[in-house]
């Protein structure tokens, strides 16, 4: 391929690249090639090697051993104002609850501004009383940052960088290669929110009510889930590559089969309707507030009552359960009965959405 040609999604994977294009940070076979290609063999490490959302970090003190829950992420989301947030609402709900679906407490967070030369100053201060809202709202403290200014043409408006700290609970251990046959996938709401709302904002679709983000903060959601049940195996914040990506990467890492039923996905009349616009699935679009579960099947209905119970998961439905066949796969079944293997996509659907 030309390597003027490179910066084109395509919807038939290359196996190789010579540069980077926008898909390797889609969520998708590009990124996760990037990721174990390149990123895990470079830093290898017993911790890293787990891809959680947030590293446990056992760190001995005195006669105690806390358990110290790190995460870290990036945000490029275009337009830097969508409806139902902005970039600034999503970094820090982003970042605690990569923390809180690891069952973490989140504490502390930090962020770093790259600006570009010309950004209106009333856009940053928004963007910045956004982010102090969303930290009172989930009790954290930015306690570090930094700021750094590119060219005019160098960036686009503002890019934000965060990590995050918290503390696990010692009775708590949920892991993405936990999941086990039986177990069911629950998912506390509607598909694909987040992902579409930015779609729509940026290519100025006409739709009355355009449809809304879902970015919010999930910490109570996951403790009240983790306070319902004790055979919660694993939550993930279903983000880039939606719930598609973080089934298969359970299904890999806990070397299990996971079958999905098309029928009980919840999805927004308007996302289905863009959806079929666009031409994409629901299930590979980012969320940016609900929670993905894999619950022991004793525990299932006792999970679902109690997110139903929460604001946040209202819509919440079992959509699945994990299988011993077709390992380290993920299986569709149709309404009519048929079944497709769901893959994560190959190019880049929806660039910039976080």
């Amino acid at each position: 391929m030309p390597a003027n040609n490179n910066r084109a999604a395509c919807a038939i994977p290359i196996p190789r690249y010579q540069h980077v294009v926008l898909a390797h940070g889609g969520g998708g076979q590009l990124t996760a090639d990037l990721v174990h290609g390149l990123f895990v063999p470079a830093f290898s490490n017993e911790v890293l090697s787990q891809l959680e959302d947030q590293a446990t970090l056992n760190i001995p003190l005195g006669s105690a051993q806390w358990r110290l829950a790190f995460t870290t992420d990036a945000f490029t989301v275009c337009p830097v104002f969508f409806p139902g947030g902005d970039i600034g609402r999503l970094a820090v709900f982003g970042t605690v609850n990569d923390l809180a679906v690891g069952g973490a407490v989140p504490l502390y967070i930090s962020a770093a501004f790259i600006l570009e030369e010309g950004l209106p100053l009333t856009d940053l201060e928004r963007v910045v009383q956004s982010m102090r809202e969303a930290c009172v709202e989930t009790s954290v403290q930015l306690v570090a940052g930094d700021t750094k200014v590119v060219e005019r043409g160098k960036g686009d408006q503002v890019f934000i960088t965060t990590s995050g700290v918290g503390l696990v609970p010692e009775t708590v251990r949920l892991s993405i290669h936990n999941a086990k046959p039986g177990d069911r996938v629950i998912v506390s709401g509607t598909l694909g929110d987040h992902g579409i709302a930015v779609m729509v904002a940026r290519h100025g679709l006409d739709f009355d009510p355009p449809p809304q983000s879902d970015a919010a903060p999930v910490i109570d959601l996951c403790r009240a889930v983790l306070s319902a049940a004790t055979a919660v195996r694993v939550m993930r914040d279903p983000t880039r590559g939606g719930v598609a990506a973080t089934c298969i990467e359970l299904a890999e890492a806990s070397q299990v089969g996971v079958e999905l039923e098309e029928e009980m996905l919840p999805v927004r009349p308007s996302v289905h309707a863009v959806c079929e616009i666009l031409g994409v699935e629901p299930l590979h679009i980012a969320n940016e507030g609900k929670v993905v579960a894999i619950v022991g099947p004793e525990e299932a209905d006792a999970v679902l009552r109690t997110m139903r119970a929460h604001p946040l998961g209202r819509d919440a439905a079992l959509i699945g359960k994990v299988v011993e066949e077709h390992r380290g796969m993920v299986t569709v079944r149709s309404r009519i009965g048929g079944h497709r293997i769901l893959l994560r996509p190959a190019g880049e659907q929806l660039p910039r959405i976080c």
